[in-house]
């Protein structure tokens, strides 16, 4: 993979120093005054793609960057600019969270039932195009390729029955301990069958803004020990909300003449999911909110994240499909020709 097309000046300066083995200070303040100017940092697309290029150093890296970058401290400090004002957006797009009394399952059911969010999965279920399919796949790559890797940081910040039921519930997104059947390689089928590069960062130049600042706040939760309870809410969101959409998402597939060779990832979440939803809510939650109760403000916090991210991805597609336009970026749009 190679580092990332530049969307704007701090992205571009990233980049070249990134490449040139040295970061400049000028570019470490370049990223303080992005992040401080930013008017909507959740769809801002330099802001982002800077960012989520900071966490890939994290992942599998960047062929053309050296791999000493993951801990360099001047690109700690130009990525905290940048995560201080994507959690202050974070926070102003969800609103107050107060926490009641109620065990925490109860709270994230009722969290989940008050969301009133687009649906995507209705649409591409009943009436998306093979066109809007592929889109929408593009978006998604973005995470699925690397499936299951950002809440999985969360791990280590765990013990006792949080973290068993976290491994539970991770182990089968890494497909059991077959590399077949890994949630990541099951979408790379998919975008194979829908005539998709499957290669592992290739659609990041036609994805907009929405796709990193979903990927973006699962690596912020996952990263940072700070917000495990976060990264735990979020999972848990996931799991919840997966089963019942993941069944919709697959009879839009065969509804356009795909078969279960194609459908298998979502076939595989409606049954997975049902069932890591208690596990997710009750055991792993639970037990967390159980042993430091202080965390279930951070659990409700990263559920809530999820959820309006998931919104945030439904308005720009839906948006762009209304508008008679491609949700994709104009500057990577070829790649997903």
């Amino acid at each position: 993979m190679q580092s990332p097309e530049p969307r704007g000046p701090l992205s571009s300066a990233l980049r070249a120093d990134l490449r040139a083995g040295e970061l400049s200070p000028d570019t470490v303040a370049l990223a303080a005054r992005t992040a401080a100017g930013s008017t909507d940092p959740l769809r801002d697309d330099d802001l982002q793609i800077t960012l989520a290029t900071c966490y890939e150093l994290h992942y599998r890296g960047f062929d053309d960057v050296d791999e000493r970058w993951e801990w360099d401290p001047a690109l700690l400090t130009l990525r905290s600019h940048l995560e201080q004002a994507h959690l202050t957006a974070l926070r102003e797009l969800v609103g107050p969270l107060r926490p009641s009394d109620e065990s925490v399952d109860r709270q994230l059911a009722a969290l989940i039932a008050a969301d009133d969010g687009p649906s995507l999965s209705l649409y591409l279920g009943r009436s998306g195009s093979l066109e809007q399919w592929r889109e929408y796949l593009v978006l998604r790559s973005v995470y699925h390729l690397k499936e299951g890797d950002p809440h999985t940081f969360a791990l280590p910040r765990l013990s006792g029955r949080t973290k068993a039921a976290m491994v539970e519930i991770q182990a089968d997104e890494y497909g059991g301990g077959t590399p077949a059947r890994m949630h990541s390689e099951l979408f790379a089928g998919l975008l194979r069958d829908l005539d998709l590069d499957d290669t592992y960062g290739a659609l990041w130049d036609a994805a907009p803004a929405p796709a990193f600042t979903s990927v973006n706040t699962m690596s912020l939760f996952g990263l940072h020990r700070r917000w495990r309870g976060a990264a735990l809410g979020h999972l848990t969101a996931v799991e919840m909300t997966s089963s019942e959409p993941s069944r919709r998402y697959s009879l839009g597939l065969r509804r356009l003449g795909f078969d279960r060779s194609t459908t298998v990832f979502y076939d595989e979440h409606v049954e997975a999911d049902a069932v890591h939803e208690q596990i997710a809510a009750v055991d792993m939650c639970g037990s967390l909110v159980a042993g430091e109760p202080h965390l279930a403000a951070d659990v409700l916090f990263g559920a809530a994240c999820s959820l309006a991210l998931d919104g945030l991805t439904a308005h720009h597609l839906l948006d762009a499909w209304e508008a008679g336009r491609s949700a994709l970026r104009e500057a990577g749009r070829a790649l997903a020709a």
